[in-house]
């Protein structure tokens, strides 16, 4: 997993409350064994028409928004089925950090396992990256995790959080930064699983 320490980029708004995994990734794309390619079915039922053109009122059909690496996001983001194919399809895309005042708990878990940030921020700062990322398509942020620190480029600074819980925010940050998933937790006691391993004999 690709640590993470600091990101500058393009931050997209997506301004709307309880999106689920469903609407995140459809199912019906749900057809790939490997975590790449998912990225150009993200939001695909709000990204396109019914004809399969790309739908022009939809924020991610604007070029302006092209590169994002930043979502402003609305409460509970990631609700629904615990599909980790969601936080596969916005890393695809290109995500690497998601900005809401909360998220779904699975979803959220699973953000960590993949190296995407879920920066918790409170509600009126959030509405306030959106309008600003609205009004100023293109409009740059940076995100800091070393400081826990956002700025944008309308003055903005505000501390986040990646989790609500001081203790599990200070673990899950040293993983990030690390880029340590759970897999890679348990390679750094690689040395006691071996030792232990030869101690009950599974080894010689």
């Amino acid at each position: 997993m690709e640590p993470f320490t600091r990101l500058t980029g393009v931050a997209a708004p997506l301004d709307r409350v309880n999106v689920d995994t469903d609407q995140i990734i459809p199912a019906v794309h749900l057809k790939r064994i490997e975590r790449a390619g998912f990225g150009q079915f993200l939001f695909a039922s709000w990204r396109f028409l019914p004809n399969g053109q790309p739908n022009p009122d939809f924020f991610l059909n604007d070029p302006n928004y092209k590169d994002a690496s930043i979502l402003i996001a609305g409460r509970n983001f990631g609700c629904g089925s615990s599909r980790e194919h969601a936080p596969w399809a916005l890393l695809d895309y290109g995500f690497r950090v998601i900005v809401a005042p909360s998220f779904a708990e699975i979803f959220h878990k699973n953000c960590f396992d993949n190296g995407i940030v879920p920066a918790h921020l409170p509600e009126e700062d959030v509405r306030r990256l959106q309008q600003n990322a609205l009004e100023r398509p293109g409009h740059r942020l940076t995100v800091d995790l070393e400081r826990c620190l956002l700025e944008d480029e309308a003055g903005l600074s505000a501390s986040f959080t990646v989790h609500p819980d001081p203790e599990v925010h200070e673990f899950r940050r040293d993983c990030l930064l690390k880029g340590l998933d759970d897999i890679g937790l348990t390679l750094l006691h690689e040395d006691k699983i071996d030792a232990y391993e030869r101690r009950v004999g599974l080894v010689s």
